[in-house]
């Protein structure tokens, strides 16, 4: 493989990833250079000019770095070095796309360490010259983002594994990032199997023992679980549009389901999340903004929501969405608690 984008400066490989027996390396050459980020800065400088000057190279030399990549077993340790770091600027700059990624995936790369090591001194360039933000971006745009783990063979592909590889090599950002990605998938997942099993009519007894299970495997909060729990209850119905309709139809339908939802509310945080995930839904769907307060209040009634839970919404916790109409709404009924409240005080005061 040569690059013809700055001649002499990555070299030729013969096929099967062994360097060429009559190659000639010249002083341009990026695999006789340093290893230092500073000079592999001045590599890139060299490739963003040609490129910006000669526009038809781009393509050319985007498809010639993945080719590249997949010869990587034929170069030294330190040549692997000086090429993931000036990849990691040139991802950075955007001469190519984070999707020369997917030459990493070869079998035999991964197989041998050679695709998990090589990451490490690009990302590690990458997020030097930029930030995990721009990175994160950048492998979202390509839809690599939920493939990092494919850097490792499939014994070793978990988060663990992985968030302690890269957190030793110093990139806890990146370790951050991918189980932040992984949790996001196993959201989705989990939440396509509750409509799954919501849209049966699974008992709920069953659905609730499934997702604790769910809930354990995926390592998420019970706060992450109500999350998930109320976006599906509510979406798998067909509400009706007329708002003097749609709040009795709300009522029926939530106090079906108030046993799941109790199940996943035994803490506090996890009863505000929910209060949170209400107020956002009726402020989003403008047929309930009038059903707001008759939801929390049956709720409540169900054991679901908590007396403190709904003063802390009340006084502090609420979103900024619809404040004033749902605060207001739940004024008499907030009043109710608090007057409540002061009398079992009191008949507890004259029964001591």
């Amino acid at each position: 493989i040569f690059l013809k984008a700055n001649q002499g400066a990555v070299c030729p490989t013969a096929p099967g990833g062994t360097l060429s027996d009559d190659m000639t390396r010249t002083e341009f050459c990026l695999f006789t250079a340093q290893e230092d980020l500073e000079t592999m800065q001045a590599y890139a400088q060299v490739f963003n000019k040609l490129i910006r000057r000669y526009k038809y190279l781009e393509k050319g030399f985007e498809e010639e770095i993945k080719k590249l990549l997949l010869f990587l077993k034929g170069f030294t340790e330190s040549e692997r070095n000086k090429l993931a770091m000036l990849t990691g600027i040139l991802l950075a700059n955007g001469s190519i796309s984070a999707s020369i990624l997917t030459s990493l995936y070869n079998e035999n790369l991964v197989k041998e360490g050679v695709s998990a090591a090589f990451a490490v001194k690009l990302f590690k360039s990458w997020i030097n010259e930029k930030d995990i933000n721009s990175v994160a971006g950048s492998l979202r745009k390509v839809g690599m983002d939920n493939r990092l783990m494919e850097l490792f063979p499939a014994n070793k592909r978990s988060c663990e594994h992985f968030s302690k590889y890269f957190t030793d090599a110093g990139l806890k950002e990146l370790s951050d990032f991918a189980r932040n990605q992984q949790s996001i998938g196993a959201r989705k997942e989990l939440q396509k199997e509750l409509q799954e099993m919501m849209s049966r009519g699974d008992p709920q007894k069953e659905v609730s023992f499934l997702l604790l299970e769910e809930m354990k495997k995926a390592g998420l909060s019970e706060q992450a679980m109500i999350g998930i729990i109320w976006t599906s209850v509510m979406s798998c119905v067909e509400w009706n549009k007329k708002e003097e309709l749609v709040t009795e139809q709300a009522i029926k339908h939530l106090k079906q389901y108030s046993p799941l939802l109790k199940a996943f509310t035994s803490q506090g945080l996890s009863e505000l999340s929910l209060l949170l995930k209400i107020q956002e839904y009726c402020y989003d769907n403008i047929h309930f903004m009038k059903a707001f307060q008759k939801i929390v209040v049956l709720l409540y009634k169900a054991d679901v929501l908590s007396e403190e839970a709904i003063m802390k919404w009340y006084s502090e916790a609420h979103l900024a969405k619809g404040k004033s109409v749902f605060l207001e709404q739940m004024k008499k009924f907030v009043e109710w608690l608090k007057n409540a409240e002061e009398e079992s005080e009191s008949d507890e005061e004259e029964a001591d």
